[in-house]
């Protein structure tokens, strides 16, 4: 979710988050952040297909720093959807946004950090190479991050606002002022550490509301504009940016009501807003306390998978839908994390890319792939499948079919891992309608590129241009 505004108040009071020297400890790492943060702050092709080899260099620079001050990386990704749709309207925000900044980028050449298609493949293999150790969680892999750097008393390091929020020992290192490029290797990288004492200390907040705190701030129910906070400042404050005096003026609101519980704080919040009906009163303390459940740590699953490589266990939601054979591959990143997203929810959000919003989504020239993979995971009868794509500058939802013909059913999901080799290899040559006499004389290595290459050209759309 997000705290907007948090990071600029930090960075105004400098004094929350001391500089240091950080070497020779464990260091729990956001992986969805480290990685966007790599490829957008190396200069690195966006509009134009990536510049994945120069990426993997990055990666490797900045893991071999790490291993250079004894610094010992786990990280830790998001693994697909959740069992929630509580961020589903925030996806969908987000994702109309983003159509329109690859329609701008397309037309101006202009950057919009917009992150190319297989960034977060060549990231994995990159890791993997490096044996660095790497864990995908079912759902988001905030709260069970955090958990792990609790347990291991050791710092996250992240760019996300919601580990200002969290109760970590070791505090949270900000990704931003990692200066990993100006190491130096006897004293260790210098960075600033964040703690959430240091924060409660300064604003004289009870940490027990910085989820309320959280909560108002960084959700689209209550709308902090409504409320005039400015007038809860204190004395001589300076002059800052409208969120900023909207922040400080909620934290000084809440620091008012340290012998408050969180249901007074919350029902006080409302009273503060008389325009609002009771209904929407009631819809929006409904929603705030979900949001409120995202700041609670659960039990870490995960320091089990990095030290002697047990599974993280699904959510029980997930257990009646998802095979058991999944939760391995997904967990070590070798099966797609969209997985979880169809088997739960039977969505798939396809991915935006950079082109003109006057051409068809490149997304329909895979759509026939798609449903074969729609058809081995829901099987004959398994009724459709929703694609969230784009049409023009709209996000539009299609009802699609899935596939089940030729080699692919004899497959059943439960047993796909016993598969026979060559009823596999059926199944992708049927898929690409390749026959596999028409590869003959192919190096092995090439076949799956050729195959793949021959489906683009029968099925692109507008037709590619061979010169």
């Amino acid at each position: 979710m997000g705290v907007k505004g948090l990071s600029s108040l930090l960075e105004d009071n400098r004094m929350i988050s001391p500089d240091i020297h950080f070497r020779d400890r464990k260091l729990v790492v956001d992986g969805n952040n480290l990685l966007f943060h790599l490829y957008f702050s190396s200069n690195l092709d966006q509009n134009h297909g990536g510049e994945y080899l120069a990426f993997q260099v990055e990666v490797q620079a900045f893991f071999k720093t790490l291993a250079d001050c004894g610094i010992k990386p786990y990280v830790v990704m998001d693994g697909g959807s959740s069992t929630s749709d509580i961020k589903l309207e925030t996806f969908k925000i987000r994702a109309r946004e983003k159509v329109q900044k690859t329609h701008d980028a397309a037309l101006t050449g202009r950057k919009g950090r917009i992150l190319p298609t297989l960034t977060k493949h060549v990231f994995r293999q990159t890791l993997n190479d490096l044996k660095v150790p790497l864990v995908y969680c079912f759902g988001e892999a905030d709260g069970r991050l955090a958990a792990l750097a609790k347990e291991w008393c050791c710092p996250v390091l992240s760019a996300d606002s919601d580990f200002y929020i969290f109760d970590l020992p070791g505090g949270l290192l900000h990704l931003d002022h990692f200066r990993w490029r100006a190491v130096e290797t006897r004293r260790g990288i210098p960075c600033r550490r964040y703690s959430m004492s240091s924060f409660c200390t300064f604003f004289n907040i009870d940490p027990q509301l910085l989820p309320v705190f959280a909560s108002l701030a960084g959700n689209d129910y209550v709308n902090l504009r409504d409320v005039k906070w400015a007038r809860y400042l204190p004395a001589g404050s300076p002059k800052m940016k409208f969120s900023g005096t909207n922040l400080v003026g909620l934290l000084s609101w809440l620091g008012a009501r340290a012998d408050r519980t969180t249901e007074d704080t919350l029902t006080a919040v409302m009273d503060l807003m008389p325009s609002m009906s009771q209904q929407t009163q009631t819809e929006a303390q409904t929603m705030l306390r979900k949001s409120m459940l995202e700041y609670r740590l659960p039990s870490s699953s995960l320091r089990g998978f990095f030290s002697e490589g047990t599974v993280p266990p699904l959510p029980a939601e997930m257990l009646r839908c998802v095979p058991d054979w999944v939760r391995a591959p997904l967990a070590r990143g070798e099966l797609n994390s969209d997985v979880l997203g169809l088997l739960v929810h039977r969505r798939n959000k396809l991915r935006t890319q950079v082109e003109h919003s006057d051409l068809q989504s490149s997304n329909l020239t895979s759509k026939h792939i798609r449903q074969v993979w729609y058809g081995l995971l829901l099987g004959l009868g398994g009724g459709e499948m929703e694609e969230v794509d784009r049409v023009g500058l709209e996000l539009i939802s299609f009802q699609v079919r899935p596939l089940v013909q030729g080699a692919a059913q004899t497959l059943r999901l439960d047993s796909l891992p016993q598969a026979d080799p060559a009823v596999r290899l059926q199944v992708c040559l049927e898929t690409l309608g390749v026959e596999e006499e028409t590869l003959e004389g192919v190096p092995a290595h090439l076949r799956l590129p050729v195959a793949v290459t021959r489906y683009w050209l029968r099925r692109a759309s507008p037709e590619p241009m061979l010169f």
